[in-house]
């Protein structure tokens, strides 16, 4: 089963039904885009040699093209790899050099990216710029038919961030995609022809995973005239266009919320809209709620089991009369139907309600495994069930709290940082003999980066240096907001760095930390 057909389908069933807006603004109905993507496929195959399971890296930023090339690589059997466009030129090497990437899509204002990424990397794949000649005439090439791949064959391999400071490639299938856009449009948000998709999140993610689920639902695809999230243009959107939902990270609901609550805008064309990618305050939800209504779906679900671990539907968010109704607002919701979900001790062994242990899933959603790394898979795939890494507990009603994210994840505005990764590029500095990166809470981002830096005996480093080491390896939004200077770091007789202990000295503005300004 090729998730291709689910296009096909929509274009046999109404050729002339809306599938790609940008803006307010038709780009192309279902046939045209159906036949945009055979030709897609037809040049993918014939004029780059392209066998069935090969690699299409997609570097872009949010455009009408993309639903075209990511539908264009399932029809012509072959595997998207959509990058982050946030990523440092290093980290898009990486992810093209293991992916294998034979051919990258990249916008225009990524095009520089790749070409350093490719001068960093050692894969030399074809590049293609979005609007060009070239990629106009890829699609005139004459259509081929829908390629036939197995339901378990890879359609998406979806890099996470490296908790080793490498990022892993999770191999999600037709089936795991399939099965996420089922269980999303039974429990989540049913979608019906006319509905559309607001791409206010970033493709490559949690926005472009919910495209598949409205192509099934034969929704159309709706790309900010910004091609980003901007609170004003999506209350203009609604205002004037019924039946949009869009995923979003909290910062974004809250910054939407602020947006509406400053002009009046009541957003009447709101159907609804996900959130997920980090914990929403109860007082951010509740004012969502007061400004835009029964609107609110909460998700929570990881890229090795796409959007499908919890949830908590649009009439839990409302319903005020339960006695526990703010701990469940201050949840994850229940498990998905599509999962089994469970919470276990060091010993794979079920923990009793309110006790915290780790988070594990089974289902179909659940990917095959990391593109060639079969020892992290073996450690986060065990006798059948996916290890999260995330702590959480379930209550007597089977509603789920996260304690702990991801082992120290730090979530700043809905997209995942992790520590070692900033911790191992400010160890190249000459002058930095022990450092400790945490979240602290922040009003609008959720959380923000901080680094407690211990310096070398003698030496001294200055805030300036930190942030050029980092802007030479990593992405941009990974760089510590903040740095500390300290003695030393906090650590158990294990000599195990206690980030616990950090963040109170934070908290308490220690003497023993100085602020590097």
């Amino acid at each position: 089963m090729n998730l291709a057909h689910h296009l096909l389908r929509a274009a046999k069933a109404d050729a002339s039904a809306p599938a790609l807006l940008k803006g307010l603004i038709p780009v192309a109905n279902y046939g045209r885009l159906a036949t945009t993507v055979a030709s897609l496929a037809a040049s993918l195959q014939q004029r780059f040699g392209l066998a069935k399971g090969a690699r299409v890296a997609l570097l872009m930023k949010n455009v009408p093209d993309y639903v075209a090339c990511l539908y264009g690589c399932w029809h012509a059997g072959l595997v998207a790899v959509p990058i982050n466009a946030k990523l440092h030129p290093r980290e898009v090497a990486f992810i093209l050099d293991n992916s294998g990437a034979a051919v990258v899509f990249v916008t225009s204002d990524m095009a520089s990216v790749a070409s350093e990424a490719l001068a960093l990397g050692t894969a030399k794949p074809q590049v293609v710029e979005i609007g060009s000649a070239e990629h106009r005439d890829l699609e005139k090439t004459d259509g081929i038919a829908i390629a036939d791949v197995a339901i378990t064959d890879p359609a998406w391999i979806f890099y996470t961030s490296g908790t080793t400071g490498r990022p892993k490639g999770a191999v999600l299938s037709h089936r795991n995609l399939l099965a996420m856009s089922m269980n999303y449009l039974a429990e989540i948000n049913p979608v019906v022809s006319g509905e559309a998709l607001l791409h206010a999140a970033p493709m490559s993610h949690g926005s472009g995973l919910y495209m598949v689920p409205h192509v099934l639902g034969m929704g159309a695809q709706i790309i900010p005239e910004s091609g980003r999230f901007e609170p004003d243009e999506i209350l203009e959107l609604t205002a004037k266009r019924d039946g949009i939902s869009f995923f979003a990270a909290p910062t974004m609901v809250r910054r939407l919320t602020v947006a509406a609550e400053a002009s009046g805008a009541t957003a009447p064309g709101l159907k609804a809209i996900i959130y997920g990618g980090g914990p929403m305050y109860v007082a951010d939800c509740k004012a969502a709620l007061a400004v835009f209504g029964p609107k609110l779906v909460q998700i929570y679900g990881q890229g090795e089991t796409p959007m499908t671990i919890t949830y908590l539907p649009k009439s839990m968010h409302i319903d005020a009369g339960h006695p526990r109704h703010e701990e469940r607002l201050a949840s994850v919701g229940i498990a998905q139907g599509v999962v089994q979900v469970r919470t276990v001790d060091e010993a794979g062994r079920d923990v009793a309600p309110d006790e915290v242990g780790e988070i594990i899933v089974r289902g179909d959603t659940v990917m095959s495994g990391y593109w060639q790394n079969p020892e992290a898979t073996a450690n986060t795939l065990r006798d059948g069930w996916l290890y999260t890494g995330d702590m959480g507990a379930f209550d007597a009603d089977g509603f789920l709290t996260l304690k702990d994210r991801s082992k120290d994840v730090i979530i700043s505005g809905g997209t995942n940082i992790y520590p070692r990764e900033v911790e191992e590029v400010l160890l190249r500095h000459e002058a930095v003999a022990e450092v400790s990166v945490i979240g602290r809470p922040h009003p609008e981002w959720g959380e923000e980066v901080v680094a407690v830096v211990v310096p070398v005996a003698g030496r001294a480093v200055t805030r300036e240096e930190l942030d050029q080491m980092c802007n030479a390896w990593i992405a941009r939004f990974k760089r510590p907001k903040h740095y500390y200077l300290t003695g030393e770091l906090p650590k158990n007789s294990y000599g195990k760095i206690v980030k616990t202990e950090l963040r109170t000295l934070l908290g308490e503005s220690s003497a023993r930390l100085t602020r590097m300004d």
